[in-house]
């Protein structure tokens, strides 16, 4: 019986080796099967992409050891001037952005309809879920559509009357925390300053929310996702979802996001908490105009509706984020290019004193008469774009003017950042020069992209032109803006632009008699 019960063992045994042997084998075709699809994909690449010369690269880690951490939009920069148009960039073995900053390119680009990138958009799902940014195809036409009126001119209109607030506010802070000796790091309070303007815009959130723990929590997650995001796009081993989520920053990525729901969470809660009977219902059907959330809260009551509560959250975390961040970068490098601009900044101050005096009040009329100042924003626009870049999945070949071709699954970069510094497009685009903007001046259609161009174009366009002007004049009503020049900014792109040293000011208060 022992030895029946031996041999039973051994025989066993010699199985589960078999199987793990077996197992092993299985495992390293499957690895050896995957090589091989990225290394014939590689020269598949390297064909299509033979017209388009590039820095040399490693087979593996690609440009890499080029584009530092910090330094990676000055790396563009220098790409540019050494290969005109556009240049591929190798981020590791078989993965490459063709990266495009002339205006011809981006016309013919931003003139079709091909979808946002997959591998990179697709890490901002758990943060905004699929909204307007994220949708593709019929979906997003619908919602484009559906959310258009939110931005009519009968809506922003009233609008300014709530930016200036939530300026005046954080202008208040400012005179209590610094002097003109002591620099100030303005970007986090643009933030704070931003989302209580949107709170009170696109939600009809009372009261102020610069004050507001909840608010602060909030940016502080919204700057942890960007910092996640940022590093998990450039690591080759963190773009597997399962592999991702099991690492700490796949956790901390997880419990950040959960954080941002719950601020977007409580606005809709508490504005659906106003639309619980009829006859609420029917004062807010009877506007004439209907801001953000309305428009939201009233299509997902109609009947027959296909607007979920997961796509109104969707809906409402894109815009949060869209609508604050950007807006808050515009605004912090205006600030920052007229303070390192004196000449300019009192040209632009002495027309805003001319139109607001004291500036105890501002309004829509007057944002149109700043001529000036107008020009010396988009001319900051252009030097900081606050989005600088988008990227696009090719769905069909492309053909450039200059002769050249893509075929479909290629990425394309967009460097709205480049294309303003490009020399090839802007004469000295390092110089500050704002009478590039003069009525009457001309350039080509495609060589000013501060809020991208064609069908997918930023729909708040207009409302956060209105939000940097607004900001602009009643700041510099009341400071004078110094840099700092033991911190100079170092622009680097993290979802939105922003400086790896932070964004510092000395602010000197204006003594009127």
């Amino acid at each position: 019986m022992s030895v029946s019960l031996l041999s039973s063992s051994i025989f066993l045994g010699g199985l589960s080796g078999l199987l793990q042997g077996a197992s092993l084998l299985t495992l390293l075709l499957l690895l050896l099967l995957k090589a091989a699809q990225l290394y014939l994909h590689r020269q598949w690449l390297l064909r299509v992409l033979q017209q388009f010369p590039s820095p040399p690269s490693h087979w593996f880690f690609g440009h890499k050891q080029q584009f530092h951490k910090d330094q990676e939009l000055q790396q563009i920069l220098k790409i540019t001037e050494k290969f005109p148009s556009a240049c591929p960039r190798w981020l590791w073995g078989s993965k490459v952005l063709f990266q495009v900053y002339d205006p011809d390119y981006m016309k013919v680009i931003l003139g079709r309809s091909d979808p946002k990138e997959h591998d990179g958009y697709r890490f901002l799902t758990p943060w905004i879920g699929h909204g307007l940014l994220l949708l593709e195809g019929q979906a997003w036409f619908q919602r484009r559509r559906m959310l258009t009126p939110a931005f009519h001119y009968g809506i922003l209109k009233p609008y300014v009357r709530f930016m200036a607030d939530s300026v005046q506010v954080m202008l208040d802070k400012w005179e209590n925390l610094t002097d003109h000796d002591t620099p100030l790091e303005i970007f986090q309070h643009m933030s704070v300053m931003t989302l209580d303007t949107l709170m009170k815009c696109a939600f009809s959130h009372q009261g102020s929310g610069q004050l507001n723990r909840n608010s602060q929590s909030y940016i502080q997650a919204i700057g942890d996702m960007k910092n996640l995001l940022f590093s998990r796009v450039r690591s080759a081993f963190h773009q597997n979802d399962i592999i991702y989520w099991l690492t700490p920053d796949g956790r901390r990525t997880h419990r950040t996001s959960q954080i941002a729901h719950q601020h977007t969470d409580r606005v809709i809660r508490l504005r659906k908490a106003h639309l619980q009977n009829d006859e609420e219902l029917e004062k807010v059907r009877g506007r004439k105009h209907l801001d953000f959330l309305d428009i939201l809260l009233l299509a997902q009551v109609k009947r027959g509706s296909s607007l979920s509560d997961q796509d109104l959250r969707d809906e409402v975390d894109t815009f949060m984020f869209e609508g604050h961040d950007t807006t808050a970068s515009g605004i912090s490098w205006v600030l920052y290019a007229l303070a390192t601009h004196p000449e300019h900044q009192q040209r632009c101050r002495e027309e805003i004193q001319s139109l607001l005096g004291d500036g105890t009040s501002i309004s829509w009329d007057h944002l149109d008469q700043m001529s000036y100042t107008t020009m010396c924003i988009k001319e900051a626009l252009r030097l900081y774009p606050p989005v600088p870049g988008v990227s696009r999945d090719l769905s069909k070949p492309i053909t450039f003017p200059d002769g050249r071709s893509l075929p479909k699954g290629i990425t394309v970069s967009l460097s709205f950042y480049a294309l303003h510094h490009n020399p090839e497009v802007w004469p000295n685009p390092e110089v500050f020069d704002p009478s590039r903007f003069a009525p009457g001046s001309t350039r080509h259609s495609h060589a000013f992209l501060p809020f991208s161009a064609g069908s997918r174009n930023c729909i708040g366009k207009q409302f956060a032109m209105n939000e940097i002007k607004v900001a602009v004049a009643l700041t510099l009503l009341r400071f004078e803006l110094l840099p700092d020049p033991s911190r100079v900014p170092n622009p680097m792109s993290k979802v939105v632009l922003m400086s790896s040293t932070g964004i510092h000011l000395r602010l000197k208060k204006l003594i009127y008699p």
